[in-house]
C-alpha cells in the first residue's frame, strides 16, 4: 500500500469490479478518461470478471492496476495504472482515472499520480515516465502537469469525441526533473 495525505494506492482486488463496472457504464467517466473511447465501454459484469482476472495476474515488473482510495473514509475512488514498464529503456506509461464524480477537481487525480511516480521512480531504474490525454481533457492536463509533467508534443486533431477532433497531448516526466522538484 501506498499512503499519501488523501489516497492511498492499493492492490487491486477482485471485489474492486464492481466499481470497475460502474465507472465503465458512467458515460460521463468514459468521456474525460477515454475521449469517449467506444472500446472503453458500456461493458457486462461478465466482461470486467474477464478484464480484472487478466489484470489480477499482471506480473508487476512490468505493469500493475493499482486502486485508489480516499484516505479519509476507505472509500474506493479511481484507478492508477502503469504498463509498458521497460527496463532496458528505462521507460513506462501511466494513466490514473478517478471514477467517483464527487472526487473530480480535488486533487486526487494529481496525488494518486504523484504518488504512483514515487513508487515507480523509487523502486525501478527508470529515467522517463509518460502519459497522455486528449487536448479537450483540461482537469487532466492540469493534473498531470501538478504532478511535475510536461508537454512533449501533440498528435493532431487524433481523437475524435463526440463528433468532434481533438489532439492526443503527450507528456513526459524525467527522473532529474522529478528529483530536482523532491529536493
Amino acid at each position: 500500500m501506498i499512503e499519501g495525505k488523501t489516497v492511498r494506492l492499493r492492490a487491486l482486488r477482485a471485489e474492486d469490479a464492481e466499481h470497475h463496472l460502474r465507472w465503465r457504464n458512467d458515460p460521463e467517466v468514459v468521456h474525460w478518461a477515454t475521449g469517449g473511447d467506444p472500446c472503453f465501454g458500456p461493458i457486462t459484469a461478465e466482461a470486467v470478471d474477464l478484464v480484472l482476472g487478466g489484470m489480477l495476474r499482471l506480473v508487476p515488473r512490468e505493469a500493475a492496476v493499482l486502486t485508489v482510495e480516499d484516505t479519509a473514509d476507505g472509500r474506493v475512488i479511481g484507478m492508477a495504472d502503469y504498463r509498458d514498464l521497460d527496463p532496458y529503456a528505462g521507460t513506462a506509461t501511466l494513466g490514473v482515472t478517478i471514477g467517483e464524480r464527487d472526487h473530480w477537481g480535488r486533487g486526487h487525480g494529481t496525488e494518486a499520480l504523484g504518488l504512483l511516480v514515487d513508487h515507480l521512480f523509487g523502486a525501478y531504474p527508470l529515467h522517463r515516465l509518460e502519459l497522455d490525454t486528449w487536448s479537450g481533457n483540461e482537469r487532466a492536463v492540469r493534473a498531470f502537469t501538478r504532478a511535475g509533467f510536461r508537454e512533449e508534443g501533440r498528435r493532431r486533431a487524433a481523437v475524435l469525441v463526440r463528433g468532434e477532433c481533438h489532439d492526443r497531448v503527450l507528456f513526459g516526466l524525467l527522473r532529474d526533473e522529478w528529483a530536482a522538484a523532491r529536493a
